[in-house]
């Protein structure tokens, strides 16, 4: 990844404006060299996480636009233009929502979309929207007066930079971006999540740094060492598993061996974890100190509070619970043949479990 201006505290810009300014330097200079999903995807992974680490409203744009460019070679064999920057505002809580109509002159869509990141820095998004024959894909110019955000709809202190305004669209023109539940079901959306979980462990080791730190300049009593090497053993336990998620993307980018969503839960909710877990150990370990006197800590804090919560916690559990029981009659089957071989008798009870039908792919908030 090329390298980037450092950041320099600006208390005149806000921080929505600090942050759109680093996003356009990451569209212009360093988005066309990150791999798609299926390509080095590791790679691609630990770009998100640096970026992570370095600020995480940054990271969420960063991360909108790159997975915009996926999802458009995905289904449209095409990739945002030179100049453009892309946002993918897919999230569906209950309301009104978003509609989509359907004339000779094409698509229009119309509504209000809640957590729009990037709302004013984004010159082009892909919007999500009801149409009479489903839920469908669109992608939108914002230049056109009918799109609007809405102010005052973002006033969020973590992740205050992502400015994820709700927006407003009315009679927009828009392009069908692949077919009917295209998003949700394509092989992407999967390696799309593991690639928002990448920017959330940044964020851990962000907010872990000040720990480091004490670390390297002899600061430790036993009580931080303990909870610093509760931090390193989780934090090199999420990197290692999201290498291996995205060599195993890289072996089956198609998703021809129905691993994805499996692979999908069990990284976002390993990272969900490591990342709340790390924000209690750094808490207990420093004290207050950081979080009053280090506005970059302080920010790291606030922010992967609030971006961490974009998983769906108990409810994506419940559904790997669901969809991992169905690999629990072949391994105990091997167990049974082995367990045969040594002329030692098995219950049939206890290798057969129930069938359960894997649940259909929920929306991640994007």
């Amino acid at each position: 990844m090329n390298a980037t201006p450092p950041e320099v505290t600006d208390p005149v810009r806000s921080p929505e404006r600090r942050t759109a300014d680093l996003f356009a330097h990451f569209v212009e200079r360093e988005a066309s060299g990150v791999p798609l999903p299926g390509r080095s995807t590791a790679h691609r992974f630990a770009v998100l996480s640096a970026l992570g680490r370095r600020d995480l409203s940054l990271a969420r744009l960063a991360e909108g636009h790159l997975d915009a460019a996926a999802i458009l070679h995905e289904l449209d064999d095409s990739l945002p233009a030179e100049g453009e920057r892309w946002g993918v505002w897919a999230a569906r809580p209950p309301g009104p929502g978003m509609h989509a109509t359907r004339s000779d002159q094409g698509w229009r869509i119309s509504g209000v979309k809640p957590y729009c990141s990037g709302a004013r820095s984004c010159t082009h998004a892909l919007v999500t929207a009801d149409a009479d024959d489903g839920y469908r894909l669109f992608a939108v110019a914002l230049d056109h007066p009918g799109a609007q955000p809405v102010a005052g709809t973002w006033p969020a202190i973590g992740m205050a930079g992502s400015d994820s305004l709700d927006m407003s669209f009315t009679d927009v023109p828009a392009r069908a971006v692949g077919g009917v539940d295209g998003y949700l079901l394509r092989p992407g959306f999967q390696h799309g999540g593991i690639g928002v979980a990448a920017c959330w462990l940044g964020g851990a080791h962000a907010v872990a740094a000040p720990l480091y730190g004490r670390a390297a300049a002899g600061q430790l009593n036993g009580h931080a060492a303990a909870h610093l090497g509760a931090v390193d053993m989780l934090l090199h336990t999420a990197d290692t598993v999201l290498r291996r998620a995205g060599d195993d993307i890289d072996a089956d980018p198609f998703d021809v061996r129905e691993e994805a969503r499996v692979r999908s839960l069990r990284v976002r909710a390993l990272a969900e974890k490591v990342c709340t877990e790390v924000l209690e150990h750094v808490g207990r370990a420093t004290g207050a100190g950081p979080l009053c006197r280090d506005e970059r800590h302080a920010r790291a804090v606030a922010d992967l509070t609030v971006y961490v919560r974009q998983h769906h916690a108990e409810a994506n559990l419940a559904e790997l619970g669901r969809l991992a029981t169905t690999d629990f009659p072949a391994t105990t089957a091997v167990d049974s043949a082995t367990t045969t071989d040594s002329a030692t008798t098995t219950d049939p009870a206890t290798t057969t479990a129930p069938a359960t039908s894997a649940t259909d792919a929920a929306e991640a908030t994007r």
